[in-house]
């Protein structure tokens, strides 16, 4: 039943559930210069493995030491910009959520110095690498807890290849709900067979942060607002650029409180393996979509052999907008003539939404004001229009020729005659 009650919930989260638009204005119009995570430091790798891509993140340098590879991570809060018009006040490493990602070759010998500048304690766990017990970073447990302004040394030798993650194992609830997470990439000893021409990493995570508000609330347990890849809402989140005939690998990793089945577009994809180790090619399997559980990583590769611009992104539904507001009524197929004005009366600026569905939300954004750091719910242009998408969602660019890895080719130009067409019924 529509109740009064009901109708002034509605209006509200229109303007603060539902919209959401404010200064977020800016996402919507600003161009994004996606930057394809160049390097922050000059890379050091083998010719024998295709290095790295953390879209819209870094890799941890190092440093030699007598043999050993000595990394330094500092757990400090963060400011990350998810897209423009919200920055959320975060934890995490280096100045990032996630963090950088570790890259490493099994049977290196690795040190990690941990610094804390958090305003409370924290460990660090090296989920899913085998290690001696002591270096497994369950506070209490495996060791005392890092206190602020403390270092400790993690050190121990890589015994196994794969996609692994780092996280907190100390107030793990709060830490981890406000982006304390990063990869742990350890390549294989031996070159791989077929090699791998590019190879991504994406950490999934959800978050919940009120509207007008900066920062994540821990307390939240099933009903999220917010779902990034690599701490990012579309279209903020940079392409993946691949060529065609490119064999490539995507790591999906999943820190959040959800699992995320991952689909990708105009290919199939094998999941040849998860943080436990890679997968006989005899038990790998074919896959549109990919179902990535909590606490766990999966790799998927595939052949880039459709040039275009492929959607990659979570099939929840409500994964792929920004900033739901979901306590609200149901105004599908609801005659709202008549009430608009009236609530328009004592919530100025109010604008009955829902009726024929949501897809306006994408044009209101030039002219309708909501809280402020709050993103809409729709973002992203495409060349035919409005796309609708925001949250989990990227594209995969497979091109025949590109000038660079590193710089975004652009809108897919499709072949006369490809492209779906209006019928014309005169």
């Amino acid at each position: 039943m529509i109740t009064r009650r009901n109708i002034l919930l509605s209006a509200f989260a229109s303007l603060t559930g539902g919209t959401l638009l404010s200064s977020a204005n800016a996402a919507s119009k600003k161009k994004f210069r996606h930057n394809h995570d160049k390097p922050l430091h000059k890379r050091r790798h083998r010719a024998d493995y295709a290095p790295v891509v953390t879209p819209n993140g870094s890799i941890l340098p190092y440093k030699m030491k007598n043999g050993v590879k000595e990394f330094h991570l500092t757990a400090e809060p963060v400011e990350r910009e998810f897209a423009p018009g919200m920055k959320v006040k975060c934890w995490g490493y280096n100045g990032q959520t996630p963090g950088p990602t570790i890259e490493a070759v099994e049977g290196d010998r690795v040190r990690i110095l941990v610094t804390n500048k958090l305003p409370e304690h924290t460990t660090i766990h090296w989920h899913g690498i085998f290690l001696p017990n002591g270096m497994d970073g369950v506070g209490g447990l495996n060791q005392p807890h890092i206190r602020p302004g403390e270092t400790f040394v993690y050190e121990f030798t890589l015994k196994q290849h794969g996609t692994f993650m780092y996280h907190p194992h100390a107030d793990e609830m709060v830490q981890l709900a406000v982006g304390m997470m990063g990869f742990f990439i350890v390549h294989p000893k031996e070159p791989e067979k077929p090699r791998i021409d590019r190879d991504f990493a994406i950490m999934l995570h959800q978050w919940s942060i009120h509207p007008g508000t900066y920062r994540p609330d821990p307390a939240v347990m099933l009903d999220f607002n917010i779902f990034t890849f690599n701490s990012k809402v579309f279209p903020a989140i940079d392409h993946l650029v691949v060529k065609t005939g490119d064999r490539v690998r995507i790591r999906i990793a999943n820190l959040s409180m959800n699992e995320h089945p991952i689909h990708i577009h105009g290919h199939a994809y094998r999941v040849t393996a998860t943080d436990g180790g890679r997968i006989p090619e005899a038990g790998q399997w074919p896959e549109t979509t990919v179902l990535v559980p909590v606490g766990s990583t999966r790799d998927v590769e595939f052949i880039a052999d459709a040039p275009g611009d492929w959607a990659f992104h979570c099939h929840k539904s409500h994964h792929t907008m920004n900033a739901m507001g979901h306590d609200i009524p149901n105004t599908l197929g609801v005659n709202q003539k008549g009430v608009e004005e009236k609530i328009r009366k004592m919530i100025p600026g109010y604008m009955a939404m829902g009726e024929t569905g949501m897809a306006d939300h994408a044009d209101h954004v030039d002219h309708m004001v909501g809280p402020k750091n709050t993103l809409p719910m729709m973002m992203g242009k495409g060349p035919f229009g409005n796309i609708e998408m925001g949250g989990m969602f990227t594209v995969v660019k497979v091109r025949d020729h590109l000038e660079s890895y590193d710089k975004d080719p652009g809108w897919y130009k499709h072949p006369e005659g490809t492209v779906a067409y209006l019928l014309d019924n005169a």
